[in-house]
């Protein structure tokens, strides 16, 4: 099978109709083949704080050639951002509070790709004109599925469905959940806050996906969320060979 890549991508934030302040923050590096999408606990003080920080440490991450050591050297900054977040930020007079991020990361290498999540941003896949969710959301509502076997619409009508069961920021250790898969020619991958996919269905995603290139996709997945409510900040980025 021929390796997909070199990849092309494109990102773009938007903090929505509703909100005066973006907490959200993304990573766009195809050259390092990372790329990352941060969304700050709304209504938390310090969230646009710790997912510019979580973006920031990414970001200085030396190159690793190898997508193992790669994706150890992630996991390792978004524990040590966890950390100084938890412990140091927090008790700070300016900070008080919990100051907290969801992360998706996407990593990629020829045939190989890792996704690191923490929180309910989300990673798609968009392949053989099918879309699948890669990511499993770490939110009070996927719990109650989860553990009460209800559906996502008697889930949701509980009162703190929303609330985050993981994020970085939010206790001193981090849990982070990894999903190691193959990649083949011709994927798709979105990267996006819920501000993104709470507005979209499944349809409207594959829509913008199945377009040419990453920029016309970020251009219909915000048209289209902004023809809505669009009451959250919405953050993309698409990455496709």
């Amino acid at each position: 099978m021929k390796q997909p890549g070199p990849w092309r991508s494109a990102a773009r934030t938007d903090p929505g109709k509703t909100r005066t302040r973006n907490e959200d923050a993304f990573l766009d590096c195809p050259q390092q083949g990372v790329w990352a999408v941060a969304d700050g606990m709304g209504g938390h003080s310090g969230g646009d704080i710790a997912s510019q920080l979580i973006v920031a440490n990414l970001t200085e991450l030396p190159l690793y050639q190898d997508l193992d050591e790669r994706s150890k050297a992630v996991r390792q900054c978004l524990r040590r951002t966890n950390r100084r977040l938890s412990q140091e930020l927090t008790v700070t007079d300016d900070h008080p509070g919990i100051t907290g991020s969801t992360v998706v990361a996407l990593l990629l290498e020829g045939n190989r790709g890792v996704c690191v999540w923490a929180g309910d941003s989300r990673c798609y896949l968009w392949r053989g004109r099918r879309l699948y969710q890669l990511t499993k959301d770490h939110s009070l509502q996927q719990q109650l599925m989860d553990t009460q076997h209800i559906s996502r619409d008697e889930a949701g009508a509980h009162p703190a469905a929303k609330a985050l069961t993981r994020a970085v920021g939010a206790a001193p250790e981090l849990t982070l959940e990894v999903l190691e898969l193959d990649v083949h020619p011709g994927d798709t991958f979105l990267l996006c806050s819920d501000g993104v996919y709470q507005g979209l269905g499944a349809q409207a995603l594959g829509n913008a996906l199945g377009l040419a290139s990453p920029c016309r996709v970020l251009e219909q997945l915000f048209a289209d969320v902004l023809r809505g409510p669009a009451r959250d900040n919405l953050t993309a980025v698409v990455i496709r060979p």
